[in-house]
């Protein structure tokens, strides 16, 4: 076989190995039904003898002998031996001439007989038994063995005729399995390669009814479609990264340019410096956000997870945002009802809660209202913050998670908030929801069970 050819070996490899096991199969079938056959005749001659022998032994002595002779009368076929001996081995009645087996046995055995009363045949083979009868004397009863030598011979022809059509048929199954899982592997084999090359576009062809290797394929192509999502989301972080970067890098160059050319005293230099270093921590907040929405994403806080006390942290959450809320003229408002605990990680809480607060007071009317409410809905909790503003357009809704989206109202900051606060609802498997209309923005989580 060519070594350029590897569908080829594929399929003579599979199929020979598929037909190989249906021609064993077949040859296994064929010998267990030609046991099966013999031991079945066996079985059913020897049930036979022993009747005879339990039957002629109940008799009694002088009325054996004429038993005999009447089974032999009643033996038109002439396919039964039937004899009665003496101690000594004397014939009394029957169609044998002498003992052939001298020894007394249950279990029937094939041997050669001298028969007396078969037309132009002395010497016959049958399978045969002698029993024991009360009186001393015994009894040999068998059948002639050419019959059911016949019955064996067109059962194994039969078998013989039968495997021929049952071989070819396997072989011609187990090339054509072999073939079709030969192109199933190749498909697979060049779906990987093309990954490998980067194109992950392709996928693997799903018939209507799916097999086992259907539904493998299906499993491969949603793997494939996850996979494709996260590589366009990584690009499109990169790219939004370099985007947002670019401008206060872009502007913190220049504006260090100019303070090295037009700066002249000491503390026009130290003006340069201030305003270069707050360029910098915007980076490093950009940078440091970017980082823990990727922590959040992998669960690698998972292990810190215990029971939070969500009306003690909104309480806290609260106390923390009540000066810059009278700062700006804000009304902050607190509504906590006493509610089950959550299992999670209570600084990120605590932190998802804090930046929809932030949120609220930045894009809420000036001397407007924010409310922070806290209740128990079934088996779930739910934390609402809600200021007097419209709230996001519903065209944004789906948009305003993603990193670095920033809508219409948002001029300042690099567009992470929501991400953050998503980031940390996915982690917690909590429920981030808008409402339908208004600004109240909710999030949901299951309830801690003990």
């Amino acid at each position: 076989m060519s070594r350029s050819n590897p569908r080829a070996r594929a399929t003579w490899r599979w199929g020979g190995a598929i037909a190989a096991l249906l021609i064993v199969q077949s040859l296994v079938v064929a010998g267990l039904f030609w046991v099966l056959a013999n031991g079945s005749h066996r079985r059913m001659t020897e049930r036979g003898f022993a009747s005879d022998c339990r039957d002629l032994a109940s008799l009694a002595a002088p009325m054996r002998q004429s038993a005999v002779r009447a089974m032999l009368t009643r033996d038109i076929h002439r396919d039964r031996f039937l004899a009665l001996f003496a101690a000594d081995g004397r014939l009394i009645e029957g169609n044998i001439a002498r003992l052939p087996v001298p020894e007394i046995t249950r279990a029937s055995v094939i041997a050669d007989v001298d028969t007396i009363e078969l037309p132009g045949k002395t010497r016959d083979t049958a399978r045969l038994v002698v029993c024991a009868m009360p009186d001393g004397s015994r009894l040999l009863t068998g059948v002639d063995l050419d019959d059911a030598e016949e019955a064996l011979r067109v059962v194994e022809r039969s078998l013989a005729i039968a495997l021929i059509p049952a071989i070819l048929l396997a072989i011609g199954f187990g090339l054509a399995a072999g073939r079709r899982a030969a192109r199933q592997v190749d498909a697979v084999r060049t779906l990987t390669a093309r990954i490998v090359a980067g194109d992950l576009a392709e996928r693997l062809p799903v018939g209507p009814d799916p097999d086992s290797f259907g539904l493998l394929c299906e499993h491969i192509n949603a793997m494939l479609d996850r996979l494709q999502l996260l590589v366009t989301e990584v690009r499109g972080v990169g790219d939004d990264i370099a985007h947002q970067l670019r401008t206060p890098l872009t502007r913190l160059r220049a504006r260090v340019e100019r303070g090295l050319r037009e700066a002249e005293t000491r503390a026009q230099f130290e003006a340069v410096a201030d305003a270069a270093l707050a360029e910098v921590d915007t980076l490093l907040g950009i940078v440091a956000a970017l980082l823990r929405i990727r922590e959040l994403e992998d669960h690698a806080r998972r292990s810190r997870f215990a029971a939070v006390d969500l009306a003690r942290l909104a309480e806290d959450a609260c106390e923390l945002h009540r000066p810059t809320a009278e700062d700006r003229g804000i009304d902050l408002t607190c509504e906590i009802a006493t509610t089950a605990s959550v299992e999670g990680d209570a600084s990120l809480l605590m932190e998802a809660v804090s930046n929809l607060i932030d949120n609220a007071m930045k894009f809420g009317p000036a001397g407007g209202r924010v409310l922070l409410s806290l209740r128990q809905d079934g088996e779930r909790v739910v934390m609402t913050v809600a200021d007097d503003g419209p709230g996001v357009p519903i065209a944004e809704r789906s948009l305003v998670t993603q990193r670095f989206y920033r809508g219409r109202q948002d001029c300042d900051g690099a567009g992470l908030g929501l991400s953050l606060v998503k980031a940390i609802a996915d982690l917690h498997d909590f429920r981030l929801r808008f409402a339908e209309v208004g600004s109240a923005v909710s999030l949901i989580g299951p309830a801690y069970q003990d």
